[in-house]
């Protein structure tokens, strides 16, 4: 689990109360966030939550309805325009031009921002992402891992103090997925601020903090330690008998809250530890089944968040 770093003085996002509706229907319900100078902060959530929202809000995309707040400074309602040419900003969908290269796209966002000594800065951001072998290939003739370098090749040509990352390794492969976070824990030393919306569990592992959202809620934020221990779940581990025939028990028994597959054995957990030791006890008894209390993983403990906000986090339509 990654520690927090040490120069947390300096807020870059300080918003609070944010909240923004569309067609009457609240997408974003008074949120607050605060992240330090130079803090990879993760943002978690089922799809449709509120988390792109919510990320167009801080970089000046998308004026709230109500709330108040700044980034690097800024006030996110006044100062727009200068919130966005000091954000890097890589959205879900790959949005370069697919039928320019890769030094055509890092040349006109170059032009865009006015960056001065543009053809060095090219040169730069072509060498620092690995690109330079690539440089006249076409953008649409990527593969996923090599678009992504390319889009964090963009954010970056104009020397972003804060980067805006909205599921930036959907759809990549593990080794590049690696080599990205690699990069993104280098920018993080520089001083660079990181808010990076995901849904894999080992790359919310990796950030200093976490918020998770449901349905345009903040239900938990901290470290991966304190969100892990805030939940108050007890996990048990389950492995040998028949796991699909005792599955359907569990998750009928008192206590047991949640019943998931984990490879070869059976992840149990709930909030209620005593009934729901009780309720593995019943099934360890049986020959071949063995039962062990384990440590609540991150994913365990999404799980129980998404559950539990369940229809009384859902905004009225």
């Amino acid at each position: 689990m990654t520690t927090l770093p040490e120069r947390t003085s300096e807020l870059v996002i300080d918003v609070e109360d944010l909240t923004k509706r569309f067609d009457g229907r609240t997408v974003v319900d008074h949120f607050s966030m605060q992240v330090p100078r130079g803090t990879i902060y993760g943002f978690l959530g089922p799809n449709g939550s509120g988390k792109t929202t919510t990320i167009r809000m801080i970089c000046g995309l998308l004026t709230p309805d109500e709330g108040r707040g700044t980034v690097l400074g800024h006030d996110i309602r006044t100062q727009a325009d200068l919130i966005k040419r000091e954000v890097g900003y890589m959205t879900q969908k790959f949005s370069l031009y697919e039928d320019l290269s890769i030094e055509e796209n890092l040349d006109f966002v170059a032009r865009m921002y006015a960056v001065p000594g543009r053809a060095r800065k090219v040169e730069d951001a072509l060498a620092n992402l690995g690109l330079t072998s690539r440089r006249k290939q076409l953008a649409g003739t990527l593969s996923g891992g090599w678009k992504q370098r390319l889009a964090l090749a963009a954010c970056l040509i104009h020397d972003p103090k804060l980067l805006l990352l909205d599921e930036p390794t959907a759809g990549v492969d593990p080794s590049a997925r690696r080599d990205f976070w690699d990069h993104i824990h280098d920018l993080a030393h520089e001083g660079i601020t990181v808010l990076v919306s995901t849904h894999y569990m080992d790359e919310a592992e990796r950030c200093h903090s976490l918020a998770y959202i449901s349905y345009g809620k903040l239900l938990a934020h901290g470290t991966t330690r304190q969100v892990i221990d805030e939940a108050g779940l007890s996990t048990w581990e389950i492995e040998g008998g028949d796991l699909m025939e005792l599955a359907p028990r569990l998750r009928a028994m008192p206590g047991v809250e949640m019943v998931a597959p984990f490879g070869t054995a059976l992840h149990v957990s709930g909030t209620e530890r005593e009934a729901l030791a009780k309720a593995v006890a019943t099934v360890a008894s049986r020959d071949g089944v063995r039962a062990r209390e384990v440590e609540p993983s991150l994913e365990d403990v999404f799980i129980h968040h998404m559950r539990d906000a369940g229809e009384s986090a859902r905004p009225e339509a």
